[in-house]
């Protein structure tokens, strides 16, 4: 399978990159065109009963879009180790290339399926999107290796209860939460949560991002974190 694929769909107005994170980002993403991305922002989307995803998607459409923007879906599955055969699941090595082609084109039009509803969330918004699918086993490290990669200066993501549970006790930490304390300095992060933005563990998380300037922003939302420790109990 090649580093980076591109699909056009007239019907729902959106391009399609897939992207193995096993291959380098940098030689897999030469041909893109950077240009049209000055004004872009990147949401990423997991799974698709989750309701976070969807909260991002739609607050990133109220508050940040504008008729020249350009959404950029992200979408991180896991790796395609084995595929199925007539003797059960083998690696990939050991079947011959049409088969490993056939099935990762089906699962590829799986996640399409399965997606399609943020396509249209975005279509109904007459919003141009991309939906880049990367290959990886490891999201938040796909990701972070993105940013730099695509230069992305916006980035939103959902967040669920849970993953805020774990923040405010100090047990763990989503996938939102590292990324927005690993992310650089020039990638505005936003987190999302209900419809509302939050940043997750805003006081007490040791991290090199809390002496950088991307700490300042902590402040903004002391008035709300009242609200969000109060739900949570």
């Amino acid at each position: 399978m090649s580093a980076l694929s591109r699909e056009s769909d007239e019907e729902s107005s959106s391009d399609l990159f897939e992207i193995n994170h096993e291959y380098d980002y940098e030689g897999s993403l030469f041909s893109f065109d950077f240009q049209k991305w000055n004004d872009s922002v990147f949401v990423a989307v997991g799974n698709t009963e989750s309701r976070s995803s969807m909260d991002a998607l739609e607050w990133t459409l109220r508050y940040l879009v504008t008729p020249c923007t350009v959404l950029h879906l992200i979408h991180v599955f896991p790796l395609i180790r084995h595929i199925p055969s007539p003797l059960g699941m083998l690696t990939r090595g050991q079947v011959k290339p049409e088969m490993v082609e056939s099935y990762v084109s089906q699962e590829r039009d799986k996640r399409r399926k399965l997606l399609q509803k943020f396509l249209d969330t975005c279509s109904a918004s007459k919003v141009n999107v991309d939906l880049l699918l990367v290959e990886s086993d490891h999201t938040v490290k796909a990701i972070l290796d993105l940013i730099p990669v695509l230069s992305i200066r916006k980035l939103v993501l959902g967040t669920t209860k849970l993953s805020l549970r774990k923040s405010k006790s100090k047990r763990g930490s989503g996938i939102a939460d590292q990324i927005l304390h690993n992310a650089p300095d020039d990638c505005e992060v936003n987190i999302i949560y209900e419809g509302r933005e939050v940043i997750d563990r805003m006081i007490g998380w040791s991290s090199p991002r809390e002496n950088s300037s991307k700490s300042k922003s902590k402040s903004k939302w002391i008035a709300i974190r009242n609200y969000f420790t109060n739900k949570l109990r």
